[in-house]
C-alpha cells in the first residue's frame, strides 16, 4: 500500500515528541501532542514528558482526566505535563526513566516494578508496559491531529519510524518492537536515534540556501561525530562521508557510512539531576534539615526544574528550590534552598564535562551510590572521558577491517595517522539531545576535542531543534524509504554478533575449557538479509529446552561470518541468552535433530536467528531471553 505520510516517533527517557513528513515532496514538521495540563484542563505541547503517575484512589474526581480519544479518564494512569508536575510533589507515585529500565538486563522488564522502590501496594507496571502507554498515548495523539488537520487520512496511510538509542542491545530492541505493536502501531521501523538527528540536519539544509546544503558543508573524506545526550543515555556515533563510485560520463555523488556507534551509557540528564540533588541535600543537612527518601525524591525532580531556567536563561542568577513534606502541615514543613548559576557550573560543567586528556578513560566500575535506584548507571560522570574511549575503540574498529580503513584513508588525510593516532580523529560534530540546548556544554565540547587534536577545531554542523530533531529525521527517512529517493546513511547492524561454542576437553581440576564465538552476524549486514553458517551444523534434541550464549562487539568490524574468536568470554561482550524448546518431531523424540542456524537481520531492524532442520522445510525460531539474566 502507497504511503501519504511518513510519522516519526522519538520515545526519550525524559521526553517523547512525534513529527510528520509527507512522502515525496514536503519538509518534516512537528506535532504537538495532547495530554492533561492540570484536572480538567486538556492542551498540546511540543513535547510529551516521559512521565506516568499513578493517582491514589479517589483522587481526582471523575472526567477530570479525561483525554479527547477516552470516553472516561483512565483511573489507573496519567501521563505528560501533568504526570511529571503532579510527581514532583509526590515522587513515589511517578514513574520516570522507564526506557532506561527497559534496557537494564538485570530486572525482569515484564514485571510490575515501577516506580521503583515505592511503597505501592497496587497500581504498579512494568518497564515494559509504561513504553506501551507512552506510545499508546502518541499513537492516538498522531490519529487525533491527522483527523483535525488531514481529514481522510489515518494512520494506514502512515509509515511509521521509531527510534532507538543506537546502543541499544537486541533486547531492548526487539522489547521496543514489541511494545509497539501492542501499542496499536503496527509493524514499525526501527531507526538509530543519532542517524535520525543526521538526517533531520540533512532536511534542515535542503531547504537552506545552496551555500547551506549539507553536500556544501562536508566533503568526502569527512568524519562526523554525532553525539547525542539526552535524559538518560550518552549516545555516540561516527558517520563517514565519501564519494560514490559513480559510472562513466556521471559526475561522482556523496554517499554516507555509519561507521562506528558506542556503547551503552546511562549517563545524561538524569545523573546531572541527581548530582545537583546531592549537592543541594548536603546544603539542606548544614542547616540543620535531614531528608527522607521520599524528600530527596522530589528534590531532584524540583533542581531539573531550576537547573533548566538557570540553563535556558542567562539573567537568573539563582533559581528557587522547596522541599514538600506529607505531613498534614504541607506549606509549614517546606524546605526552601536555592540553586545558583555557580552551582550549576561547577557541578555539571566541570564534573561531567571536565577538560581531560585523550588518554583518560572511564575510571572502573566500582559501587557507587547511584546504584541504590536500581539503574545501572555509569559510575564515571565525565562524558569527556567516555568520548575518548569512544574514540580509541572506533580506531580499534577501523583498524580490523579493510574496507573501513580505506573509506577513512580516502579524503582529508586520516589515513596517514591511523597507524600512529590514538584516537579516530572527527572532522566535524553534530549536537543533539536536551542536555546541549544549553551553549556552554556545547562550547565546553569542541574546546575540549580541539585540545585533543592540537588546535585544530571541529566543524559544527548546525541542525534545529535539538529536542525534536530525532523525530523530525526519522520521519524524513520514512519519506525517503516510502517515496525511494533521497540519500540515506549505509549502516546495516552496528555491532557483530557471536554464537558461543564450548569446546570438549577432559576434565582438568581448576581448569574451565574457553567458550568460542563464532561470527554469525558481520557488523555492517544490512536490514532485510538472510545468512547462513556455512559448513556448520547443529545437533539438538527434540522436547528439551536448548540454551545458547549470545555474543556482540563494537570493535570487530573485519569478522566474517563463520570467524572464530578464541576466548569469547574475554574478548566479546555476552548478551542476553537463547532459548528454544523445540517440539518432538514424528518419530524423533528425544533424537538428536539436525539442524543449520539461520541469523536474519529483519526489515525493521531487528534480529533474527532460525534453525533449519537439513532433512526438511521445518523451521524453529530462536527466542531471546527477556527475562533478568541469572
Amino acid at each position: 500500500m502507497n504511503k501519504k505520510y511518513s510519522l516519526g516517533i522519538d520515545l526519550g527517557t525524559s521526553n517523547s515528541c512525534l513529527a510528520l513528513c509527507p512522502v515525496g515532496d514536503g519538509a518534516a514538521h512537528g506535532i504537538d501532542v495532547t495530554q492533561i495540563l492540570a484536572p480538567g484542563v486538556v492542551g498540546e505541547r511540543h513535547l510529551l514528558p516521559s512521565a506516568l503517575y499513578i493517582p491514589a484512589p479517589g483522587e481526582y474526581a471523575p472526567g477530570s482526566l479525561d483525554l479527547p480519544w477516552h470516553g472516561s479518564s483512565d483511573a489507573n494512569a496519567v501521563i505528560g505535563s501533568f504526570a511529571r508536575e503532579r510527581g514532583a510533589l509526590v515522587p513515589d507515585r511517578l514513574v520516570s526513566s522507564a526506557k532506561s529500565w527497559l534496557c537494564n538486563p538485570h530486572v525482569d522488564r515484564h514485571a510490575p516494578i515501577l516506580p521503583w522502590q515505592s511503597d505501592l501496594a497496587e497500581g504498579k507496571v512494568s518497564p515494559f508496559e509504561a513504553s506501551r502507554r507512552y506510545l499508546e498515548h502518541l499513537r492516538h495523539a498522531a490519529e487525533h491531529h491527522l483527523a483535525a488537520h488531514e481529514p481522510g487520512t489515518t494512520l494506514d496511510d502512515c509509515q511509521v519510524v521509531l527510534t532507538v538509542p543506537a546502543s541499544f542491545d537486541e533486547v531492548a530492541r526487539s522489547l521496543t518492537h514489541e511494545a509497539a505493536a501492542a501499542a496499536g502501531l503496527g509493524n514499525v521501523s526501527l531507526l538509530e536515534e543519532p542517524q535520525a538527528a543526521f538526517y533531520a540536519w540533512i532536511a534542515h539544509s535542503e531547504a537552506a540556501p545552496a551555500t547551506e546544503h549539507w553536500t556544501a558543508q562536508v566533503a568526502a573524506g569527512d568524519l562526523i561525530l554525532v553525539c547525542d545526550v539526552g535524559g538518560g543515555t550518552a549516545d555516540f556515533s561516527l558517520i563517514a562521508v565519501a564519494e560514490s563510485v559513480a559510472p562513466a560520463g556521471l559526475s561522482k555523488q556523496l554517499e554516507l557510512h555509519r561507521i562506528a556507534v558506542g556503547e551503552h551509557i546511562l549517563l545524561g540528564g538524569d545523573n546531572m539531576d541527581l548530582a545537583l540533588a546531592y549537592a543541594l541535600q548536603a546544603r539542606l543537612e548544614e542547616a540543620g534539615h535531614t531528608l527522607d527518601d521520599w524528600q530527596f525524591l522530589a528534590l531532584i525532580h524540583a533542581g531539573r526544574i531550576a537547573k533548566e531556567k538557570l540553563l535556558s536563561d542567562d539573567s537568573l542568577v539563582e533559581a528557587p528550590i522547596a522541599v514538600p513534606s506529607r505531613g498534614s502541615s504541607l506549606f509549614a514543613k517546606t524546605l526552601a534552598t536555592r540553586l545558583t548559576r555557580a552551582d550549576v557550573t561547577a557541578i555539571l560543567l566541570e564534573g561531567y564535562f571536565p577538560l581531560t586528556a585523550a588518554d583518560e578513560q572511564p575510571a572502573p566500575r566500582k559501587s557507587a551510590g547511584l546504584q541504590e535506584y536500581g539503574l545501572d548507571y555509569a559510575t564515571e560522570p565525565a562524558l569527556s572521558k567516555h568520548l575518548a574511549r569512544f574514540l580509541k575503540r572506533s580506531l580499534e574498529n577501523v583498524r580490523s577491517d579493510a574496507a573501513l580503513r580505506e573509506l577513512i584513508n580516502t579524503g582529508s588525510g586520516h589515513g596517514a595517522d591511523l597507524d600512529g593516532a590514538t584516537i579516530l580523529h572527527p572532522t566535524a560534530i553534530l549536537f543533539n539531545g536536551g542536555v546541549f540546548a544549553a551553549p556552554i556544554f556545547r562550547r565546553r565540547l569542541l574546546d575540549l576535542l580541539s585540545s585533543w587534536f592540537a588546535g585544530t577545531p571541529l566543524k559544527e554542523l548546525h541542525g534545529a531543534g535539538l529536542d525534536s530533531a530525532v523525530s523530525r529525521g526519522a520521519a524524513y527517512y520514512g519519506a525517503v524509504q516510502a517515496a525511494g529517493k533521497g540519500i540515506k546513511i549505509r549502516a546495516g547492524t552496528s555491532r557483530s554478533f557471536y554464537l558461543g561454542l564450548e569446546s570438549p576437553m577432559p576434565a582438568v581440576p581448576g581448569f574451565v575449557p574457553p567458550v568460542k564465538g563464532i561470527c554469525i552476524v558481520p557488523q555492517g549486514t544490512e536490514e532485510g538479509t538472510e545468512l547462513a553458517l556455512p559448513g556448520k551444523e547443529f545437533g539438538l534434541v527434540t522436547g528439551e529446552a536448548v540454551a545458547f550464549r549470545f555474543f556482540a562487539s563494537e570493535i570487530r568490524a573485519g569478522d566474517r561470518i563463520g570467524d572464530v574468536v578464541p576466548n569469547a568470554v574475554k574478548s566479546l561482550e555476552e548478551l542476553a541468552s537463547l532459548t528454544l524448546t523445540l517440539p518432538p518431531l514424528a518419530g524423533a523424540s528425544g533424537q538428536v535433530v539436525p539442524v543449520s542456524l539461520h541469523p536474519q537481520v529483519t526489515g525493521v531492524g531487528t534480529l533474527e536467528l532460525w534453525l533449519q532442520h537439513t532433512q526438511s522445510a521445518q523451521r524453529w525460531k530462536l527466542e531471546f531471553n527477556l527475562r533478568a539474566r541469572d
